[in-house]
């Protein structure tokens, strides 16, 4: 009996196909987009304790923000080729991102 049904198998077999077409390694991919969660909780969280104290919390915002765009940066720097409709969406995905951070920001602020 096999480890992974044929389905999935092929589903990986074709995502890291994929990767192999664009020059990226979607396991390094996931990683960096998951591992980048716990860092940008972090500097959230102290961007928000910052400026509740009425400090600077430029460098934290500007932390969160790098964790969150680290995989799209490892894309951008390993990747080649990719269709310009991929940027488009990604593009839609930080822009949105940008904004629901900015207005979790200012909520937490208030409260």
């Amino acid at each position: 009996m096999e480890m992974l049904p044929e389905r999935i198998r092929g589903w990986i077999d074709g995502i890291m196909a994929l990767g192999a077409d664009y020059g990226v390694n979607p396991l390094v991919f996931a990683a960096i987009y998951v591992g980048a969660i716990p860092f940008f909780l972090l500097f959230t969280g102290m961007a928000v304790k910052r400026a509740r104290a009425g400090r600077p919390a430029v460098l934290p915002v500007m932390a969160a923000g790098l964790c969150f765009i680290s995989a799209y940066l490892y894309l951008a720097i390993a990747g080649r080729g990719i269709p310009v409709w991929v940027w488009g969406v990604l593009g839609l995905v930080v822009a949105y991102g940008a904004y629901s951070a900015v207005a979790g920001y200012r909520k937490k602020l208030r409260g």
